[in-house]
């Protein structure tokens, strides 16, 4: 039965052999030819780490702070490695391939430019990405092995010169940005040192005075507290002034009738011990007047003689009391003058704190500024140092290091010469196969059959076999039909 069905199929293909056939030897050749005359690829790669600039103790020697740090640099080396001048410099220390058909002065052209950048690739590892990793790989096509090698190490050395002199260019840039940002913040510092001197000069004497009130958290300072001391010294003052006013009234009342004298402070009698002495004496000789009289008449001579010598004592206690008013009246003077002169102080203390309150939030502003100008030179100054180290860095140093040496593999990219020919055969068949199917219709090939058959090899014309005798073949070009769609 299988013998049956193939039969008819192996005579259909042979009767429209020149539909398939011709198809497939054609693309079979063409692809034959294009195996033979394909040129090899061969990829070379190169691992290379990159690193930090910086130091940074809190990062470590070398490390970036954060991916995308790491991620811009790397994105930068990749513009770099397709960069126009470093390909033109790595195409031109390889030279042109064998067989360069264009002149040697022109090499590299722009068409040169534009295949070699086709062909480099700068690529993390598989399943990383850039920024995850310090590590890359700088890849580079050509069609000869020793050329692709070539161009990855020339490749590599052109990309870190020039990632070199794009540092030193910036590090450049920056110095002179920042020498100029350091000259700004000297003129401003100067010119706010200048400022702060002429308000001190203005200040004068209560210069310490104004500086300690902005070192002390609260507002006490020393010329308050003279203030307040002064204020004191004036209570006091005043105070003793009225007890002095209030012992004169005593010693001029004494004066008058002696015998309030003993009704006096201790005060008055400390400050004057010869009135004590007298109010003591008076005292005495009262009481001997009073015991004679209490023994004797008034016109008796003891009696007077005690008299008299009251009258004495009360004689002596006036004078004495004249001259306590005396010394009273000076006191209470020299009370008032000192009254005076502590108003006097205490009105240039209030004078000068309030002009040191007047100043003071100026005074405050102004050394905040120098002291902020001072900051912001320190830091410009620092920037300044860090962007000289750098520059001198960029060329003493490469942040780029390989990993190792160029590896190209041991086979070119992609199939053998052997595995295109195969396929070129296998589709020239599937094409033929495919444009058989597509010119023949299914309803007319059981009659162009036998119509062939129906003519002998002599001329005559056989009898057409019955229809019962066409339906094996009908049926497997059916099924041909089915596989084939």
């Amino acid at each position: 039965m299988t013998q049956n069905t193939n039969r008819p199929i192996f005579d259909f293909l042979w009767d429209y052999r020149r539909r398939w056939l011709l198809p497939a030897v054609v693309i079979s050749l063409i692809v034959a030819l294009f195996a033979v005359v394909r040129q090899d690829t061969w990829e070379a790669t190169q691992a290379l780490i990159v690193r930090n600039e910086a130091f940074s103790a809190e990062r470590g020697p070398g490390k970036f702070a954060y991916p995308e740090e790491m991620k811009t640099v790397q994105e930068t080396i990749l513009e770099l490695v397709r960069s126009r001048s470093v390909l033109v410099a790595a195409l031109s220390e390889v030279g042109p391939p064998s067989g360069y058909k264009k002149s040697l002065s022109v090499w590299p052209s722009e068409e040169d430019i534009e295949l070699a950048r086709k062909d480099v690739k700068l690529t993390p590892p598989k399943g990383a990405e850039f920024g995850k990793t310090e590590i890359f790989y700088l890849t580079v096509r050509a069609h000869d092995q020793q050329r692709a090698m070539a161009l990855n190490k020339a490749l590599y050395k052109q990309l870190q010169t020039r990632f070199q002199q794009l540092r030193d260019a910036k590090a450049q840039s920056m110095t002179a940005e920042l020498e100029k940002t350091v000259l700004l913040a000297k003129a401003d510092l100067a010119k706010a040192t200048a400022e702060l001197a002429t308000t001190e000069r203005e200040i004068g004497s209560d210069l310490a005075e104004l500086r300690a009130m902005q070192e002390l958290a609260s507002s006490d300072s020393a010329l308050r507290r003279s203030g307040e001391e002064i204020r004191s010294q004036i209570r006091e003052n005043n105070a003793r002034e009225q007890v002095l006013r209030e012992l004169l009234q005593i010693v001029i009342d004494s004066q008058k009738d002696p015998l309030r004298l003993t009704a006096a402070p201790n005060r008055l009698l400390e400050a004057h011990p010869a009135l004590r002495q007298l109010k003591e004496g008076l005292i005495g000789a009262q009481l001997r007047t009073a015991a004679l009289l209490g023994t004797m008449s008034e016109n008796h001579p003891r009696v007077q003689a005690a008299k008299e010598a009251e009258a004495e004592i009360v004689q002596e206690l006036r004078r004495e009391l004249l001259s306590a008013q005396q010394g009273i009246e000076l006191e209470l003077q020299l009370c008032t003058e000192r009254n005076k002169l502590l108003h006097d102080q205490l009105t240039e203390t209030t004078r000068r704190l309030a002009r040191l309150a007047e100043v003071r939030a100026s005074y405050e502003n102004q050394t905040a500024e120098v002291k902020n100008r001072l900051a912001l030179l320190e830091r410009a100054e620092q920037n300044l140092s860090e962007a000289r180290a750098a520059r001198a860095a960029a060329l003493a140093a490469s942040l780029l290091s390989p990993i190792d040496a160029t590896e190209t593999g041991v086979k070119p990219l992609g199939p053998s010469r052997l595995t295109i020919a195969l396929s070129g055969i296998f589709g020239g068949f599937l094409a033929g196969f495919g444009v058989l199917l597509l010119s023949v219709p299914p309803t007319g090939l059981s009659v162009g059959r036998r119509d062939k058959a129906a003519v002998s090899g002599n001329g005559h014309v056989k009898s057409p076999r019955p229809a019962a005798a066409n339906a094996p073949l009908s049926q497997a070009l059916q099924s041909l039909s089915r596989r084939s769609l």
